[in-house]
């Protein structure tokens, strides 16, 4: 989830309705001066990327799930 904010007086002020319980500690990524604030961020940017990429099982994404949507029992 992507919030855009303000930063005023040491506190990030939300720009929209936050559905987030009270208290909740969340991480917040400041963009680089000259970036675009509300950019979307890369794929590659994502800690997950690339996880699969040693295994033998898995040639490309679509061809996987579309093996596992023909036989999902294995």
């Amino acid at each position: 989830m992507t919030i855009p904010a303000k930063y005023e007086n040491g506190i990030f002020r939300p720009l929209e309705n936050v559905a987030i319980k009270e208290g909740t500690v969340v991480e917040v990524h400041v963009p680089a001066e000259g970036q675009p604030a509300l950019g979307r961020r890369s794929i590659k940017d994502l800690p997950f990327y690339g996880m699969w990429a040693d295994r033998d099982d898995i040639a490309d994404g679509v061809s996987y799930v579309n093996a596992l949507r023909n036989n999902p029992r294995g």
